[in-house]
């Protein structure tokens, strides 16, 4: 019996795959969104037969991401923990040779020297409007704070008039800092998000935004409430929630403890919500996804028809 409902899952999410490549494109209207914590696509340093060096990120996860990826075949792609534009040029490249052709790029950088942000597009970055600067204070202490990874905003015109406006974020980790109390940066973040949002909407209610990323926060958290806003307004995001094949929603995986857990959101202006299929939209999942990352990629369709 077990063996036999995994197959049906199995099937399920191989017939949605097939249905998104001959649904998907600028003439058939429905384009394929994946945002994807890759795991440290950089150089740091890592254990290398058995020493402390600096080094890349390892072939064999670099070969399961891409795998990943060319499975999904995202025309955008929202990606957490890039290293700089060398480390984008290397995953877009193994992107291309693997048949995904994303030739448009937009990268941001917060304090953190290391790890950034980016989005890599199969169709053309209409504006930029990424923060690299944003910072807080937090009461009692001194020094100021900034933005980690920084705030990504790309608007992509996916077809003749359809623009969606794509903000994607990597929220301070779960790990504790001497410096503050990591939940509260984490809220701090969220403010500094919610402010960015609210300005875009303030002075263009309609436009269709997709924000995403890893928030590095379960949802009953006050961070994720104040990235939402009230409800009762017109500049509340609504929440999707994609599921996998087994009807889960967890997206990252902590071996170390043996948690499961949704880190990873994707939240919608009301003006893109029609655009959206929630039913349609997966946690990918397949046995081994941990050879490539600690992180599920959220895969969403994006139809230009209500």
């Amino acid at each position: 019996m077990r063996a036999s409902i995994s197959i049906r899952r199995t099937l399920v999410s191989a017939f949605f795959f097939v249905w998104l490549s001959s649904a998907r494109g600028e003439d058939a209207g429905t384009f394929v969104f994946c945002s994807y914590n890759v795991r440290n696509w950089l150089k740091m340093e890592r254990f290398v037969g058995g020493q402390r060096t600096l080094s890349d990120k390892p072939e064999e996860e670099k070969k399961a991401v891409i795998q990943i990826l060319k499975d999904i075949s995202p025309d955008v792609l929202g990606l957490c923990e890039v290293g700089d534009d060398q480390d984008v040029a290397d995953l877009q490249k193994r992107l291309k040779q693997a048949a995904v052709d994303l030739p448009h790029v937009e990268r941001v950088q917060g304090s953190d020297p290391v790890r950034s942000l980016a989005l890599l597009s199969r169709y053309p970055i209409v504006a930029r409007n990424s923060r690299s600067d944003l910072g807080y204070m937090i009461r009692g202490v001194a020094m100021p704070f900034h933005l980690q990874r920084g705030l990504l905003d790309a608007t992509i015109e996916l077809s003749q008039g359809f623009q969606v406006r794509f903000i994607g974020v990597h929220l301070k980790s779960m790990r504790e800092v001497v410096e503050a109390d990591q939940a509260v940066m984490r809220r701090h973040e969220a403010t500094l998000l919610r402010a960015h949002l609210d300005q875009i909407l303030l002075i263009a209610p309609k436009t269709k935004i997709l924000c995403y990323g890893d928030f590095n926060e379960h949802r009953n958290e006050p961070a994720i409430s104040i990235i939402m806003g009230k409800r009762s307004t017109d500049k509340h995001m609504l929440e999707i929630v994609p599921k996998d094949v087994n009807g889960q929603v967890w997206t990252h995986f902590w071996d170390a403890a043996d948690s499961y857990a949704r880190l990873d959101y994707v939240f919608s202006s009301r003006a893109l919500r029609p655009h959206l299929n929630e039913d349609a939209s997966q946690v990918y999942h397949q046995p081994d996804f941990l050879k490539a990352s600690d992180h599920r990629p959220i895969v969403m369709p994006i139809s230009n028809k209500r």
